[in-house]
């Protein structure tokens, strides 16, 4: 089978050369190896072989089918011809793939392909395809398919593009000439393997007169004039373009040149003369003023550095730099009084040492202005002469004069200065100073209690009449209380002994040691003995600060003395040496046939209490006392008055209310009146002193009994008569109650039987009824006999 290929007539330049000849290789390739293949058949078809193969005849030759892209011609194109060795009149052609009957197209009969679209190399450069000859009835193969390739025919249609629109680059200023800035890369999109459709060449439209760019894509600079203090961004445009002149909107790109600052201008004093004002009291190293200066380079240039050229006070001020605002800062070096001076002048230089003067103007590289410092007075704290001070002084004494403090006033004034100790520092109040700051103690002191005392003396301006006024000023005095051998020396520890009572001679009990509160020195040595004789203890001393308490005879005797009680001295060799006697108990225990304690009694040691702790011990006991006696008193005085409550109880209003009214004297269904009329005939007297019968109604008094007048009976005419008497009793009765009572008494009237039944006709002594009957009576009358009943308490003889 054969293929035929479309040709245009196109110059001998533009022919297909280097693809046709690759064809025709690939076809005498093809040839070689059926040839090859048929004389190693023929060699293997002997009678001896079996079976004999037969090489079927290849019916596809095939070459590479090829056409231009973006052709302008009528679609469809014509693209080649495809052809089989197969000659019969019902076969027909066929393609398959994937850009079969979408791209490309056969006729059936004559194998004809065709294109149906314009095709564009940059987005597929080759097509495959599969090319069939089958029976047009039955549609079976009547050759083997067959693959082949259309590659598309590049044609210069694409002018160079740039990777970005906007490029950003920099470049130091007053670079040289030629000075690399960036690379730049334009692409384009034909074929690389044809001349003249891939070359790209470059051309600056805007700013160059700054820079330039050559045909690898570099720009460079093509002046040394580039001052970032007069511009300090350029805007370059840059045009690509193909070997034959093809270019486009996307062929050109915009490069921002930014310059890079460098160090190349001098500072320069925005003034001539600066002028400030300063308190005296100022604080060394603070601010007092700022120097300006004008330098257009950026802050990481400004290596500005300021210095004092004239003048004497190089060591009072210094100048410090501060970029970032551009300035010099200066700040007093020590204290400044305007007693002493009052104007500082001095002349400062600016200068940048870092300038490479090759880049710089030639304006001067020094800088000088004036410097005028006022010094203002202020009213200023006394000062000590010292910044602290250190006094001596040995305890248990009393000086006069420990040591002195002293303070001046700066000003001009000389004011007087006046000393005081603040209270929250002197412990106990031991000292004093005086007006002229000599300081003192009152009391003695103690270095086992404090050994040092740290006071805090205020100094104050005084005015003509010695008053505190103006301003203050505080010192520290430290006074270390040096030591005295006044504490003589005791046990180092609690000791608690014990000691076998079969124990042998020799034995040791115990090994002691001594301390001393006050400063012991390194030669300090303690000596050790008994106080007394009469023991069966031996002391041993060590000439170590040591002891050894022994068994001097052996065997003590437990029931005789279970404790034994042993005074040892102790003395120090200060100067003067002390002896302190410190007492040791030793205890006799049983012991096993070992020597291990079995059985010891407790011992009760003794503590050692101050006064201070005895006192508040006795007014802590005295105190309770006094509370528990007055509690004790309290009560009886309670159980006293109870006692007297039973015959004169408190006074109390009771209002007792009788909600029921009698039928009179004709009633008979409740009680008979006839009774009390014959009781109050019986003359019988009763068998105490009279009761007061008087109903309490509105408040009840219990009282010693008392004698009434007798009783008035008669009608509502005598009632008057009887209140006054009653009135005129009330008034002049000492044991009646302190406020005014109003007692209302029924009456009966005349023609009642019982005639009155107010306590008036029975409040008397000479009464002979006895109304205890009353209770027999029931429950309805038990007020009644309440009322006129005996008294228990009045029955009682005295």
């Amino acid at each position: 089978m054969t293929t035929e290929t479309s040709h245009r007539s196109v110059p001998l330049g533009k022919m297909y050369v280097l693809p046709m000849l690759l064809a025709a290789m690939g076809t005498c390739l093809c040839l070689l190896v059926a040839t090859a293949t048929s004389a190693h058949v023929a060699q293997l078809d002997t009678p001896s072989m079996l079976p004999t193969l037969r090489r079927h005849k290849r019916d596809w030759i095939w070459n590479q089918m090829h056409i231009d892209e973006e052709r302008n011609a009528p679609l469809p194109h014509y693209v080649g011809k495809i052809k089989s060795s197969v000659n019969r009149k019902n076969a027909k052609y066929l393609l398959k793939g994937e850009y079969a009957e979408k791209v490309f197209r056969v006729k059936e009969d004559t194998g004809d392909v065709f294109a149906l679209e314009r095709l564009d190399r940059e987005k597929i450069s080759e097509y495959h395809l599969v090319a069939l000859v089958v029976d047009k009835n039955t549609n079976r193969n009547l050759e083997s398919p067959s693959s082949f390739t259309i590659k598309v025919h590049d044609v210069n249609d694409n002018w160079p593009v740039f990777t970005h629109r906007v490029f950003n680059a920099s470049v130091p200023e007053m670079s040289a000439v030629g000075t690399s800035v960036t690379h730049l890369t334009a692409v384009d999109a034909d074929d690389p393997t044809i001349a003249d459709h891939t070359s790209v060449t470059y051309e600056v439209l805007k700013g160059n007169e700054y820079f330039a760019i050559d045909q690898s894509g570099l720009i460079s600079t093509t002046t040394k004039d580039l001052d970032r203090e007069t511009k300090a961004r350029y805007e370059v445009v840059v045009e690509a373009r193909d070997a034959q002149g093809l270019r486009g909107d996307s062929g050109t790109a915009t490069v921002l040149i930014t310059l890079q600052d460098i160090n190349d201008n001098f500072p320069i004093f925005t003034q001539t003369k600066y002028t400030f004002a300063v308190p005296e009291d100022i604080r060394v190293g603070s601010p007092l003023g700022s120097l300006f200066v004008e330098d257009p380079d950026e802050p990481q240039n400004r290596m500005t550095k300021y210095s004092i050229v004239q003048g004497e006070y190089r060591d009072t001020f210094s100048i410090e730099t501060d970029s970032t605002h551009n300035e010099g800062i200066i700040k007093p070096m020590k204290p400044l009084d305007y007693e002493r001076i009052k104007q500082y002048t001095f002349t400062i230089e600016a200068m940048d040492p870092t300038i490479n003067l090759r880049y710089a103007s030639s304006a001067s590289a020094k800088n000088k202005a004036r410097v005028i410092i006022n010094v203002t007075d202020v009213d200023e704290p006394p000062i000590f002469q010292q910044p602290f001070y250190h006094f001596q002084l040995r305890e248990n004494q009393k000086k006069p004069l420990i040591g002195s403090v002293r303070a001046v006033d700066p000003d001009a004034a000389r004011r007087s200065i006046g000393y005081f100790i603040r209270r929250t520092s002197d412990k106990g109040q031991f000292f004093r100073v005086t007006k002229n700051g000599d300081i003192s103690n009152e009391k003695e002191l103690d270095r086992e209690i404090y050994p040092w005392y740290n006071l805090t003396v205020e100094a104050k301006e005084l005015d003509s009449s010695g008053i505190p006024t103006g301003k203050e000023s505080i010192v520290q005095v430290h006074i270390e209380v040096l030591d005295e051998n006044d504490n003589a020396p005791e046990f180092a520890q609690p000791y608690s002994p014990k000691v076998c009572e079969n124990a042998a001679q020799g034995k040791l009990v115990v090994q002691i040691s001594a301390t001393d509160k006050d400063i012991t020195p390194r030669n300090m040595r303690f000596k050790f003995s008994l106080g007394t004789e009469h023991s069966n203890f031996t002391l041993t001393d060590n000439h170590d600060n040591t002891a050894n308490i022994t068994v001097k005879y052996g065997q003590f005797d437990r029931e005789r003395t279970k404790v034994h009680h042993l005074p040892v001295l102790i003395s120090d060799n200060g100067r003067p040496s002390l002896t302190g006697t410190s007492t040791l108990a030793v205890t006799v225990c049983k012991c096993n046939e070992y020597g291990e304690f079995t059985f010891c009694e407790e011992v009760a040691y003794q503590v050692g209490v101050s006064i201070q702790a005895l006192v508040a011990i006795f007014l802590c006991i005295l105190t309770i006392t006094v509370i528990a006696l007055l509690i004790f008193l309290r009560r009886r005085l309670r159980k006293q008055a109870r006692a007297h409550g039973k015959s004169v109880p408190e006074i109390h209003e009771q209002l007792v209310t009788y909600n029921e009214e009698g039928g009179g004297e004709m009633d008979t269904n409740s009680y008979d009146v006839s009774v009390l009329n014959s009781m109050r005939r019986g003359g019988a007297k009763p068998p105490g002193p009279g009761l007061d019968a008087r109903p309490l109604v509105y408040a009840q008094v219990q009282k010693p009994p008392r004698r009434t007048p007798p009783t008035v009976h008669g009608g509502p005419g005598d009632m008057a008569a009887v209140i006054e008497v009653k009135k005129d009793e009330a008034d002049h009765d000492g044991g009646g109650p302190p406020y005014d009572t109003l007692h209302i008494y029924g009456y009966e009237g005349s023609e009642s039987i019982a005639e009155s039944l107010s306590s008036l006709g029975t409040d008397s002594s000479d009464s002979d009824v006895d109304y205890d009957f009353l209770n027999d009576w029931g429950p309805r009358f038990k007020m009644l006999a309440e009322l006129y009943g005996s008294d228990p308490q009045e029955d009682l003889v005295y």
